[in-house]
């Protein structure tokens, strides 16, 4: 599977973005996806997976409440809708696949995608 992240840019403080991950060359199903995130200089961290049907979902504590993560199936894409940004926000993000959404978040057999930047300014 490829997957090609989109949705990044330039936001000010408390505003809204939402990140999209296109698959192609294999179907999404029965797979978990997540995304990460990595800041200069630190490394990369999990933000939010997702399970195949989406019935399980984890969230890091830095983002609950404002981030949701979602996929549609049918469209071959999962979602980050990402709410009151703030500039600790600031990273390259990535979506991720794996076999299963404990598996994806743990970073175990990921396949990653390119990242795209999101930057939040104060």
């Amino acid at each position: 599977v490829q997957l090609q992240a989109s949705g990044g840019g330039l936001v000010q403080a408390g505003g809204s973005l939402r990140l999209s991950c296109a698959a192609s060359g294999r179907t999404l199903s029965r797979l978990g996806m997540g995304w990460f995130r990595q800041a200069p200089g630190k490394e990369r961290e999990f933000v939010a997976a997702i399970s195949w049907i989406s019935s399980t979902t984890y969230y890091a504590d830095s983002v609950r409440g404002r981030f949701t993560i979602s996929r549609d199936n049918a469209k071959n894409t999962v979602y980050l809708q990402m709410n009151s940004l703030k500039p600790e926000d600031t990273a390259v993000y990535y979506c991720a696949a794996s076999t299963t959404v404990q598996a994806v978040r743990l970073m175990q057999g990921n396949v990653w995608g390119q990242g795209t930047l999101v930057t939040v300014s104060s």
